[in-house]
């Protein structure tokens, strides 16, 4: 008897210490029908990792992971998503349908580090919200000066969210946390910069997809920083003419290799600018070379034509698969590049006056 209930103790014992083998996540979201689905970020596009039906208000995802991760909860056909840090244990998500991307996560502590920091930078983000709401109003009312010293205070308070994100990257080297934060910070940051962060993080991170991909871009943007010569490429133009950028730049003194879309808004207001700088200094050696990363070639042609873009344009129509904004590590656009007559990089992302400046400083 004495034996057998050591071996009861036994087992209960090893039930006890044994690690969750995957992830259980119990999701309860009041108003919610149908299918809970679960799902990552993929190139372009959104990559499902599971659906569950909901049973009772309630639905259970499983799986296993090999680290902690950012997955995306959602019902199944509403748009509205939370992320959520999935790790092999036992978790809870309980929210509302119609606001799920507000739902409270419980049972992973990597969740819980980005829930705690993301609260921070949320609240800040409701304050310049706020603060940008007053300052426009005063600048209708006609109070720029009050108009523009909140807006000051704005780009202050967005700053500080972002060095916020820094300095969790800097002090939390280990935290899988971190590969997500760097994927939102960097952009605009330069390569050595970049090569610095990732020089620092845990090697328990090295695998982390998001960090192989960084250092493979990191590699690529030192092919492309400031100082080096713009590799060379060929696209197609809108009537179907091969086109090699090299034969542009060297037939002038500065050009701007610019990496845009029909379907990208902000390059869209940047186009206007560019029109007036072209216009001005065109007869100074000055020119554009427009690489479209559209798929739509009517679209593409459409805008053209409607932001009377008279320059040299081209494209492989491939999207962000464009060979062109592949070798120059693009992820974001509007991006551009200014190169002299030996195709040498002298410029990177200047826009608006800063672009007039730089491009009048150097064709005086």
């Amino acid at each position: 008897m004495k034996k057998f209930l050591v071996l009861i103790l036994g087992v209960a014992l090893f039930a006890c210490t044994q690690k969750q083998k995957g992830f259980n996540i119990q999701v309860q979201l009041e108003g919610a029908e149908g299918k809970i689905l679960l799902e990552k970020r993929g190139p372009g596009a959104w990559v499902p990792v599971d659906t569950a039906d909901i049973v009772e208000g309630v639905a259970v995802m499983e799986g296993i992971v090999d680290f902690p991760v950012d997955y995306y909860l959602s019902v199944l056909g509403q748009r509205a998503k939370a992320i959520v840090f999935v790790e092999n244990t036992k978790m809870t998500v309980v929210g509302k349908a119609d606001s799920v991307q507000f739902a409270k996560v419980t049972g992973s502590k990597t969740h819980d580090e980005y829930a705690a920091l993301n609260g921070q930078i949320n609240e800040i983000s409701e304050k310049y919200m706020s603060l940008y709401q007053e300052s426009r109003a005063a600048i209708a009312a006609g109070d720029t000066a009050k108009g523009r010293e909140l807006m000051d205070e704005v780009e202050k308070m967005y700053e500080s969210t972002n060095t916020m994100r820094d300095d969790f990257v800097k002090n939390n080297p280990a935290s899988y946390v971190t590969p997500f934060l760097i994927s939102q910070i960097q952009y605009g940051k330069e390569v050595e910069e970049l090569e610095a962060l990732v020089n620092e993080l845990d090697s328990k991170l090295d695998s982390i997809p998001s960090i192989v991909q960084l250092k493979e871009q990191i590699v690529k943007l030192k092919k492309v920083a400031v100082g080096q010569v713009a590799p060379d490429f060929t696209q197609n133009d809108p009537d179907g003419n091969p086109v090699k950028f090299s034969d542009i730049y060297s037939q002038n003194e500065l050009t701007l290799l610019d990496f845009w879309a029909a379907w990208c808004g902000p390059c869209r207001v940047e186009n206007p600018n560019l029109v007036a700088v072209y216009n001005e200094y065109k007869s100074k050696g000055f020119t554009i070379f427009g690489v479209s990363l559209d798929r739509d070639k009517e679209a593409w042609l459409k805008a053209i034509a409607d932001d009377k873009l008279a320059w040299t344009q081209v494209s492989d129509l491939a999207y962000w698969q464009n060979e062109a904004s592949q070798m120059y590590a693009i992820q974001s656009i509007p991006s551009s590049l200014l190169v002299d007559k030996t195709g040498k990089i002298i410029a990177k992302n200047k826009r608006g006056d800063e672009l007039r400046a730089f491009v009048a400083e150097i064709l005086k």
